[in-house]
This record gives structure tokens, C-alpha cells and sequence, in this order.
């Protein structure tokens, strides 16, 4: 009488130590891969740090994505240590009679006080709203012919009263104008 035997590929013994022997090569090939990348990203984690630490403050980027930077905080040298903070941008205004102001806002200060500079920037938006906020709290008699030495003063005054680590000594308008509604 004949037996057959079925049994599967994997079931002889000589078959399942290669399988086992293999699977523990390629595991081992794939470990080795890892730690080799894992070297390669800790070498260029070092050397990009000594990099930075050895090179200046003042130098060139070395490169750039997207092209030119935004025109966000944008500081216009003067001077040194004087120069101009336009951060607060375009402000689009609705004002009370359905009409539109555009005005952009610059002032001068010290580049050489950080504390003032960073707060500063942590205060755009706070700016643009006290500004925002004049122009659009104004009675629509005074919106017909906008005085900007009384609305510069105001808006100063204003500016001042929020900061808490310099003053602005002067404001700036440029680009104020009055767009009708239809």
C-alpha cells in the first residue's frame, strides 16, 4: 500500500532552517541599512551645528526658497542703529459711510534695543487693531476730509499706551487713501 505524504514546503526541516537562516540575513542587512542612516544624519546633524555656531550673524543666507521674502516686518536701514518698522503691512479699513481706507503705517526706532524690537513685533497685530479702530470709530462728518496730523497723534498716543518697553516718537502715513463704496 502506497502513502502518500502531503506536506507542505515549509514543513521539512532542512526547509525552514534556510527560510530561518535567510530571513535572519536579510533582518540583519535591513539593521545594519538603519544604523547606517541613522550614522549619516547624526554626522550632518553635527556638522550643520558647527556650522552655524561658527559662522556670523551678519552673513548672506545660503539659499533661499520661494523667492523674495515677504514684505511683513520689514525694517529700512537709516542709520546703525536707527531704522524704520513697517510690519503692520496694507491695512484695508471699512470705515462708516460703506467706504474703504488704505493706509500703511511706519514709524522709526532703535534696532540696537532687542526687548523694544521683539516687543514690537508681538505687538503687529494689536497695532493694526487700535488702528483699525480709530480710523472706523470716526464720525462720518470727519471722514470727508480726514485730518492725518490729528489721526498721526491720536494713533501715537495710542501706539504708546500698549507699549511697555520704549515709546514711538514719530508716525508715519504713506499709501492713505479713501476708496468709495459704490
Amino acid at each position: 500500500m502506497r502513502v502518500f505524504s502531503r506536506k507542505k514546503p515549509y514543513t521539512d526541516i532542512f526547509t525552514r532552517m534556510i527560510y530561518h537562516y535567510k530571513v535572519k540575513k536579510l533582518s540583519l542587512l535591513f539593521f545594519r541599512l538603519l544604523l547606517v542612516v541613522a550614522g549619516v544624519l547624526i554626522v550632518l546633524l553635527v556638522i550643520g551645528t558647527i556650522f552655524a555656531l561658527v559662522r556670523s550673524r551678519d552673513a548672506e543666507p545660503l539659499f533661499r526658497l520661494g523667492g523674495q521674502p515677504a514684505q511683513r516686518n520689514v525694517n529700512i536701514s537709516l542709520n546703525n542703529d536707527i531704522q524704520v518698522f513697517s510690519g503692520l503691512g496694507r491695512l484695508r479699513i471699512p470705515l462708516g459711510n460703506s467706504s474703504t481706507l488704505i493706509l500703511s503705517i511706519a514709524f522709526p526706532y532703535s534696532s540696537d534695543d532687542t526687548a523694544f524690537t521683539e516687543e514690537l513685533a508681538g505687538k503687529i497685530n494689536e497695532f493694526r487693531t487700535i488702528a483699525t479702530g480709530y480710523f472706523s470709530s470716526l464720525p462720518e462728518e470727519k471722514l470727508i476730509q480726514i485730518d492725518e496730523d490729528a489721526a498721526k497723534h491720536e494713533i501715537l498716543r495710542r501706539f504708546n499706551n500698549s507699549l511697555r518697553l520704549g515709546r514711538i516718537n514719530a508716525l508715519y502715513f504713506s499709501d492713505m487713501m479713501v476708496i468709495d463704496a459704490f
